[in-house]
């Protein structure tokens, strides 16, 4: 059975279909889903399919690019949405430069990172942390809060793997999905290959990242065997030991 660590089934994506799909995961060899708040009412819908779905827990949080929704009044909603009872990680929060240029937006960004980090911290829960061209940033951000005292794991992982020991050694998880299928992903790959099995998790991103031969496709969790498959081949070991081994990783961090 397979632990899907990051998906967006409330996405718009699959308002045709939803019902079925997420009543098939399950017979199609996906144990657990962590659906993942990306913004204030994402945070809502993805409580939502947690209160329906025996298998799918949440994350509570805003992503970077959407942080214009955060005000006091709804991160203290965020706030009692961390203490939900199927609530098990905070995020996804982070840093995004790819989309967002501006200084000022970029220091916005961080000064809400670094409370929904300290948020984590306060509810005892783990972080989905989203980082896309400002790795540094995130080290520091990180580094100012202590963040290697809040268990997390670094979804969508796209840095280079000495960077990726450096997530390792705060105590981070690194989050693996169908990117590491492209012929043209040579540092996940090589990520995939340097660091401890013990620190990989499966995830989708779904509807996003649908790995090869699906590339360019709406993603859902039954594509997660191609991201076993590619990690077994580019460790040397079965696809049974990495099924095995990201559940308990999973477990441990979510406490499923």
């Amino acid at each position: 059975m397979i632990f899907e660590t990051h998906a967006h089934y409330d996405d718009e994506k699959f308002d045709a279909d939803r019902e079925a799909l997420l009543a098939g995961l399950p017979k199609a060899g996906i144990e657990f889903v962590i659906n993942v708040g990306a913004s204030i009412d994402s945070t809502r819908t993805t409580l939502g399919l947690a209160e329906k779905y025996d298998y799918i827990y949440a994350a509570v949080g805003v992503h970077p690019s959407e942080i214009g929704g955060l005000n006091e009044e709804t991160f203290r909603w965020l706030k009692e949405a961390a203490k939900e009872e199927k609530t098990v990680a905070v995020g996804e929060i982070g840093l995004d430069y790819y989309w967002e240029k501006e200084p000022s937006v970029q220091q916005r960004q961080r000064e809400w990172f670094a409370r929904q980090l300290q948020l984590a911290r306060e509810v005892s829960l783990p972080v989905i942390i989203h980082s896309r061209d400002a790795a540094a940033d995130t080290i520091k951000v990180m580094e100012s809060v202590h963040a290697e005292e809040i268990p997390g794991v670094i979804h969508c992982y796209s840095y280079s793997p000495e960077l990726a020991r450096e997530f390792v050694k705060m105590g981070y998880y690194i989050g693996v999905g169908g990117v590491v299928t492209f012929k043209n992903a040579k540092k996940l790959k090589e990520t995939v290959k340097e660091i401890p099995l013990e620190r990989i998790l499966l995830e989708t991103d779904c509807p996003y990242m649908a790995p090869e031969p699906h590339r360019g496709t709406r993603n859902d969790s039954t594509n997660l065997p191609y991201v076993v498959a590619e990690i077994a081949a580019l460790r040397g070991i079965t696809e049974q030991e990495v099924m095995e081994a990201t559940r308990q990783n999973a477990a441990n961090l979510f406490g499923i």
